[in-house]
């Protein structure tokens, strides 16, 4: 553990040890179904444990906030509560693909597709012209 200095002086003891990485860890190989597969139960497992801990350090904050009383403070709360819905919000999204990339995912057919924006760039006369070969079967 790295020497402290501000602690020491402060007589404060570290409240949790800090943890160096694994030098031994090499991810497995990519692309294999069964890779995907540990791949998304890895991802799940860590998105569990950051909802998790993000729960936990947002209860602190919650006490710490309410004991200082300071703006700052309550900003902190405010980024963790949007982390942990933004969190959600992804291992959510995870599954879903997951579903559908199994087969089981939405009604009806996958061949369609919705089109939300479409822009057209070029004058008007040039749109023009291709609705007309749209609306005639092809380029003239």
């Amino acid at each position: 553990m790295p020497d402290d200095k501000i602690g020491s002086s402060l007589g404060l003891e570290p409240i949790f040890e800090v943890l160096a990485p694994d030098d031994n860890f090499t991810p497995p190989a990519i692309s294999s179904p069964s890779n995907q597969d540990e791949d998304y139960q890895y991802a799940r497992e860590n998105f569990y444990n950051v909802i998790e801990k993000g729960g936990q350090a947002l209860e602190d904050m919650l006490a710490i906030a309410k004991g200082s009383e300071h703006p700052r403070a309550y900003e902190v709360i405010s980024t963790i509560m949007k982390t942990l819905v933004d969190a959600n919000k992804d291992l959510v999204e995870m599954g879903n693909k997951k579903i559908k990339n199994e087969g089981g995912g939405a009604t009806g057919s996958d061949d369609q597709q919705s089109i939300t924006n479409n822009v057209f760039v070029g004058s008007t006369a040039e749109l023009q012209k291709l609705m007309k070969e749209l609306k005639n079967g092809g380029p003239s």
